[in-house]
């Protein structure tokens, strides 16, 4: 996995995520998630591409269940798109057009 994603936690998130000086696109997902992983290399690759620009966050529900919660992860991969603290766009499920969705997700929060 690449060292340019982070992983948060109940104990780091807000700082890593609502605190931020730059948008921060969060992963939410699962060992256990077929979708997941195979969007998780797409998810790296945004990762590198964006790297000072945005930063990218995977949260594993089933680790952090408050934090699935919290945000009304109901069903994943799910992935929103946090600006000034804020939810700026979300993403629910991994079509095929995944990449260019979170592209232009990433894109008009910067």
């Amino acid at each position: 996995m690449s060292e340019k994603i982070l992983h948060a936690g109940d104990s780091n998130f807000d700082a890593t995520v609502l605190q931020s000086s730059e948008p921060v696109l969060v992963d939410f997902w699962a060992p256990w998630c077929g979708p997941c992983k195979a969007i998780g290399p797409i998810v790296e690759q945004l990762a590198e591409q964006y790297e000072g620009k945005a930063k990218v966050v995977k949260v594993d529900v089933q680790e952090f269940p408050s934090l699935g919660v919290r945000y009304n992860v109901r069903s994943i991969p799910m992935l929103l798109m946090f600006k000034d603290g804020q939810v700026h766009s979300s993403q629910l499920g991994a079509p095929p057009n995944i990449k260019s969705l979170l592209t232009q997700m990433i894109d008009k929060a910067i």
